[in-house]
């Protein structure tokens, strides 16, 4: 690795966010969606078998693996999973990513111009942009994403190995390293075989803010609302057409206006209306549902159900078909009775020198599938900000802390648990 001056983490960050690996949810259907991840997966296999990971590989779905062993006297202990994906999200342009470091002396965030403006990131946007005063911080140059999520999460993990083979008095049980294509697209983890990856517990590195940490997630599913309307000459359209457009605009008008996401947080559900394709003959309309509370997620999609047999019951049987595709739990039911698993990730960031916070996500990670899959699965963050965008950006001592912070949380493994 070059030598930049800077630490491990860092220089693995700024080299790896700039191979690309973006997802594409239209090839969802085949897995990795882009031949990008390929390329991405095969450069992190070379790094884990240069970091002494005896038993590297990436698969054709590019899907890379690892072992790493065990301190002296945690060989017998359970192992433990840490887990990254490679994709970086489709919602910005993800080609040709400059990053570099800013200083930062308080105001805006300048990360750089785009079509002769810049960009930035305002304290009112993110507050602890204060924090930061005096720290350098890692950009884009403002006209694609940084891709901190989750590059940040892959290469902390990588620097946590770094780290344990330069000091092989350093506890830990034996690790088990994953890092997945097409998180960002909803498929994440799913073709991971649990059974030969063999942890007994796992952490996803896939966070946000430095400190905060994950056990809750969404419940979250997709409605495909279709909406068939009946066609004539509009010149003889009285009491006969049925506009599938005007029943669109009516359904989403039914769907309860307060409830979108620009009006809640917290633990506050929401549906969000991502999609309209059609014309007067026929129109679909795809919304996202999420909430954290199972009965109240239910209750939404039953909302969906209901508007759709109102309209039906104006315009016709079958004018609103509603399909429903569930895409993942909250993952706090499959952690029920493991609380060791909250508290070491808690006492880690304590031990670093961090204030941790718990949030609830509102959104979902590898680890809500793989809770639900029977891998215990909760979230540490990477400390980046701004994920999804091209004001993205990630604090250098961030970086250096989520390595920290792991380092504790893997010592507290090389003894039993429970």
């Amino acid at each position: 690795m070059a030598q930049t001056g800077y630490s491990d983490v860092v220089e693995r960050f700024l080299r790896i966010v700039q191979i690309p690996s973006q997802s594409d949810e239209s090839n969802a259907e085949v897995t990795p969606s882009t031949k990008a991840q390929h390329a991405m997966a095969q450069a992190l296999y070379e790094d884990l078998k240069k970091l002494g990971c005896e038993d590297a590989t990436v698969d054709e779905h590019a899907y890379v693996t690892a072992s790493f062993s065990a301190s002296k006297g945690a060989e017998d202990l359970p192992a433990l999973g840490l887990i990254s994906h490679i994709d970086t999200s489709p919602d910005a342009p993800a080609d040709h990513i400059h990053p570099h470091i800013v200083h930062y002396e308080g105001g805006d965030l300048v990360a750089g111009t785009a079509n002769g403006k810049a960009v930035v990131t305002t304290p009112k946007q993110v507050p602890d942009l204060a924090q930061f005063v005096g720290q350098d911080i890692i950009c884009s140059d403002g006209s694609t994403l940084l891709s901190a999520d989750d590059k940040a999460g892959v290469a902390e993990i990588c620097s946590l190995l770094h780290r344990l083979s330069q000091n092989p008095e350093l506890p830990h049980p034996t690790l088990k390293i994953a890092f997945v294509p097409d998180e960002e697209i909803g498929h994440g983890a799913s073709l991971l075989d649990l059974k030969k990856f063999g942890a007994k517990w796992a952490y996803t590195v896939d966070g946000e803010a430095l400190g905060e940490f994950n056990y809750e997630t969404f419940n979250a599913s997709e409605a495909l609302v279709d909406i068939t309307g009946v066609m004539v000459h509009p010149g003889s359209a009285k009491d006969v057409m049925v506009n599938a457009i005007t029943v669109a605009g009516e359904f989403d008008a039914l769907v309860p206006q307060a409830e979108r996401p620009e009006h809640t947080e917290g633990h506050e559900g929401f549906y969000h209306p991502l999609a309209v394709n059609g014309t007067a003959a026929h129109v679909r309309l795809t919304y996202i549902v999420r909430d954290h509370s199972e009965r109240k997620f239910a209750a939404r999609e039953q909302t969906l159900w209901d508007i759709a047999a109102f309209l039906n019951k104006r315009y016709g049987a079958d004018t609103v078909k509603i399909t429903i595709k569930e895409q993942y739990k909250n993952m706090a039911a499959y952690l029920k009775g493991q609380d060791f698993l909250i508290n070491n990730a808690l006492e880690s960031n304590r031990e670093a020198g961090i204030d941790p916070q718990v949030v609830a996500v509102r959104g979902g990670t590898d680890g809500s599938q793989l809770s639900a899959r029977g891998l215990p699965c909760p979230n540490i963050a990477t400390g980046g900000y701004n994920a999804h965008s091209v004001r993205e950006f990630i604090p250098l001592k961030s970086l250096e802390k989520t390595v920290d912070v792991l380092t504790n949380l893997v010592a507290k493994f090389a003894k039993p648990q429970q």
